[in-house]
């Protein structure tokens, strides 16, 4: 070989190499990509199925999460405030049907039972639980269930990325199942109660506990 042909093949194998590496660092600049880089193209994926739920009216609680003035009302949660008709309804047909109902109220939001919504007001011996986000902490919650006899809660209230998520996840890892009608369950907005329900739908360990229903699919 002679000095001008192994320059020549030394320089191809450079450049061989050089574009190898740079594909090399292509490829891992693009897997390499977070969400915040790709947070204005990902798509919502598709809604979860929502199944009818015929409830068994000797195993099954009603909960009502921080149905409050500082939680639900219109400047800070419109969209409680709106859900509130519904839950009535709920809370009167759970009534009817003789089941369990307890409410909470939260710390951080400084709520108190002179607080609480006049349409969704404890009556008789309906228990107020009063924590922060996981509503069995620190309280009397799980004892109160399973004094009862309860293994399945439905769960209801606001907000869906605060005391529902947390509360909803403590009651699957206390060993309840959790009925979640997805219309009964606010936010601030409604990102923020779609991703708690794809949370529900999908969360690893969790979501097998966890049937996603709508209040018109709920019959005691």
């Amino acid at each position: 070989m002679t000095e001008k042909s192994h320059g020549m093949f030394d320089r191809a194998a450079w450049l061989t190499r050089a574009v190898a590496a740079l594909a090399l660092c292509v490829v891992h600049v693009a897997s390499g990509q977070t969400i915040v880089d790709e947070w204005a193209s990902v798509q919502a994926p598709p809604a979860p199925v929502l199944k009818p739920v015929k409830v068994d009216r000797h195993t099954t609680a009603l909960l009502l999460l921080d149905l409050n003035g500082q939680s639900c009302n219109q400047q800070r949660r419109p969209r409680c405030v709106t859900s509130i008709p519904k839950l009535k309804m709920l809370l009167d047909s759970a009534r009817m049907a003789g089941i369990p109902v307890a409410f909470t109220l939260s710390f951080t939001a400084g709520g108190d039972r002179g607080d609480m919504l006049k349409e969704i007001l404890p009556v008789g011996d309906e228990p107020v639980f009063s924590s922060r986000l996981d509503k069995f902490v620190d309280t009397e919650l799980e004892k109160f269930l399973k004094g009862k006899g309860v293994h399945n809660v439905i769960i209801v209230g606001t907000a869906a990325h605060g005391a529902v998520l947390y509360t909803v996840t403590g009651a699957v890892t206390r060993g309840f199942k959790v009925i979640v009608p997805v219309d009964g369950v606010s936010a601030d907005n409604a990102y923020a109660e779609q991703y708690t329900v794809w949370h529900f739908a999908n969360a690893p360990l969790v979501s097998p506990s966890i049937t996603l229903t709508s209040l018109r699919d709920l019959k005691f």
